[in-house]
């Protein structure tokens, strides 16, 4: 492949406060740097369908502050496919695209290597995502502003919890991972969290009943991590079983949590990582995900930005643990 001249750039996967800023990041750095940019509508679906619109600086203007993607997203079964990422790779070649940035999560990212490799294209990835959970960087963008968002919604769940004296078991997303879970119990106050990364023999449920239940303590909120297994609900039930003298409570948050205005956090990570993408392409660098880690802009190859099993700082649970008392 030649010099690149013109970049795509598109949102896939699950939508993240401040993807539309890292859309506008990523067009202005862009342009600001000679390169011609294309939105890439709905994802790879879009590029399998040929969705592409050239975008200007007035394409994304007056988006930092808005919520969700104006390039849409969606997650593609086509492009699980060969015969799928061949038409991705027609219609990229037919628009003169030469390469791709690709705002999204795990799953979106693992697309992009596996395009990248079998069509030896320039893919850059920025982390777009509310779980947190992609490895090499510090923070992903929509996780500050999600994580407000269920700060937010437990302070309300609060205000009852307390005035009829019930447990009250909230479930947040996060997938596999239990960064907003934790993060948000201790900026809540909240008695407990039950997340993937301390699931251990030990039962979490019994442990926080024998630990947090107490006669001068009748109201309590605890933070799960959603599991098809062993959600809120799961939880909820078995102390109606075993403690059937408490008053309990479920709030599934569900998609409220990936709606609303990006915090500044978010919309600076997203600055940050648009401009990265593009000065990686300039650097000549290929198949890395941008990051920020230690407060530097870092390139993370693909292959290790996808790995399971990003670092959970395990001093959070201790140091819920010791102010839930």
């Amino acid at each position: 492949m030649g010099r690149i001249k013109t970049i795509g750039v598109m949102t896939s996967g699950g939508d993240a406060p401040g993807m539309n800023a890292a859309i506008r990041a990523v067009t202005r750095a862009g342009i600001y740097n000679g390169f011609k940019i294309k939105g890439i509508y709905r994802g790879w679906d879009g590029l399998i369908t040929g969705e592409i619109q050239e975008f200007t600086t007035e394409n994304v203007s007056g988006i930092i502050n808005m919520g969700g993607t104006i390039l849409k997203t969606a997650r593609s079964k086509e492009f699980m496919t060969p015969e799928g990422r061949q038409k991705a790779y027609d219609n990229m070649r037919a628009a003169e695209i030469d390469a791709i940035v690709i705002i999204g999560g795990n799953g979106s990212l693992t697309g992009a290597r596996i395009f990248a490799e079998e069509h030896d294209v320039c893919c850059i990835g920025l982390p777009g995502t509310i779980d947190n959970d992609l490895y090499g960087t510090d923070s992903t963008i929509g996780y500050d502003t999600t994580t407000n968002t269920i700060m937010e919604c437990v302070d309300r769940i609060r205000d009852t919890a307390q005035s009829h004296e019930r447990i009250f078991f909230v479930e947040v997303m996060g997938r596999d991972a239990g960064f907003l879970a934790q993060s948000a119990a201790i900026a809540t106050g909240a008695e407990a969290a039950i997340i993937p990364e301390d699931s251990t023999d030990v039962d979490q449920l019994a442990r926080f009943m024998e630990r947090g239940i107490r006669k001068s303590k009748k109201s309590c909120i605890v933070i799960v991590s959603e599991s098809p297994k062993c959600g809120a609900l799961y939880y909820a039930d078995r102390v109606k079983k075993e403690f059937p003298q408490f008053d309990v409570r479920v709030s599934i948050l569900g998609h409220l949590q990936r709606g609303g205005r990006p915090t500044a956090h978010d919309r600076i990570l997203a600055a940050r990582c648009g401009v990265g993408a593009i000065e990686a392409i300039m650097q000549g660098q290929r198949n890395v995900m941008i990051g920020v880690r230690y407060n530097e802009v870092v390139y993370v190859p693909f292959n290790e930005a996808i790995r399971q099993d990003k670092p959970f700082d395990r001093k959070l649970i201790k140091v819920l643990d010791e102010l839930s008392i």
